[in-house]
């Protein structure tokens, strides 16, 4: 079975001994990871590259595309530049970039014609924040808080904050069960067309109340940086491949911080689709726990694989890529 790997993509360089100045006049970092509903159509994923590249100091560390999924993952760096006086963040260069990435997203995702194998709600589906360096969880949220009132107020999509950049820290699960983001709904483990209602059932953080077909809703947070390892398990029983899947998230009872999905990936495989806290629970921990729970299944197991950069290498290659 063939598995798209993460594409590492360099964004433009800066002048030479850029690694030293930025770490020098900077301390303060921010990683982002923005999920885009489309990977099938090569001219949207063009135009959004495009505009991932409109800001030298913004670098885009990694591309994840999965065609059975439709859905594309960039991880972005920057700095952060703070007030002296409040600590409050006043500027970040990946601000804009997002913005114009989710305008180009706008301009070339319809998503009524969009189908695939992962649940999505939105064009632009989530974007997750993530403090580097000597970056504070309080750093993130802001900048996520910044943008979600960007998107709210110049795209008019609803937005909904979470984790840290809710005032309550509501997980994003639970924002997603409460829209029904997990359920089916074409073909029995597909999503098709939009999902959600025109009139929202619970109240968004930023934007309007009513639900655009074609842009649908999107959901910003602020968190501790997770790694994202997803586990082939040979099967189509897509319902056992659950229930191997709540044994093993935290919510579950399983392995704490872990969060995982079952979803189908081609015609003799089901995935289960994780995102861990590297500081509680390592991928090694994650493959032997789903290893042990399939064989009780009478089920076999593929070595899984990380879909993105670790977090030990995201400032440092951030830095490199911008020196070059």
């Amino acid at each position: 079975m063939e598995l798209n790997q993460a594409d590492e993509v360099l964004s433009s360089p800066l002048a030479p001994n850029a690694k030293d100045n930025l770490s020098m006049m900077h301390s303060k970092f921010i990683g982002c990871k923005l999920y885009i509903s489309e990977s099938r159509n090569p001219t949207a994923i063009a135009a959004i590259d495009l505009a991932a590249k409109t800001d030298p100091q913004v670098a885009v560390l990694s591309k994840f595309e999965d065609s059975l999924y439709n859905r594309v993952r960039y991880t972005l760096v920057s700095y952060i530049i703070d007030g002296s006086s409040t600590g409050e963040v006043i500027y970040s260069p990946i601000r804009k970039v997002l913005l114009a990435m989710m305008e180009a997203a706008f301009s070339a995702i319809n998503l009524e014609s969009h189908s695939g194998a992962h649940p999505r709600m939105g064009v632009n589906d989530d974007l997750s924040f993530h403090p580097l360096g000597q970056a504070t969880m309080e750093d993130a949220a802001y900048l996520a808080k910044q943008v979600a009132s960007d998107i709210g107020n110049d795209f008019q999509v609803p937005v909904f904050l979470y984790a840290a950049a809710h005032p309550t820290g509501k997980p994003v699960g639970a924002i997603r069960r409460e829209l029904g983001y997990y359920r089916p709904n074409h073909m029995g483990n597909q999503w098709s067309g939009t999902m959600l209602p025109d009139v929202l059932p619970i109240k968004p953080d930023e934007g309007p109340t009513n639900v655009s077909s074609e842009r649908g809703a999107t959901t910003v947070g602020a968190t501790p940086f997770v790694e994202a390892y997803n586990v082939p398990v040979l099967s189509k029983d897509v319902a056992t491949v659950r229930r191997i899947t709540r044994r093993l998230s935290g919510r579950g009872g399983g392995l704490p911080t872990v969060q995982a999905l079952a979803l189908p990936h081609g015609d003799d495989c089901t995935e289960i689709a994780c995102l861990l806290d590297p500081d509680h629970v390592s991928a090694y921990q994650v493959q032997t726990v789903v290893e042990q729970i399939a064989a009780e299944e009478g089920l076999e197991v593929e070595k899984g694989y990380f879909t993105d950069l670790t977090k030990d290498r995201m400032l440092d290659k951030y830095l490199k890529i911008t020196a070059d």
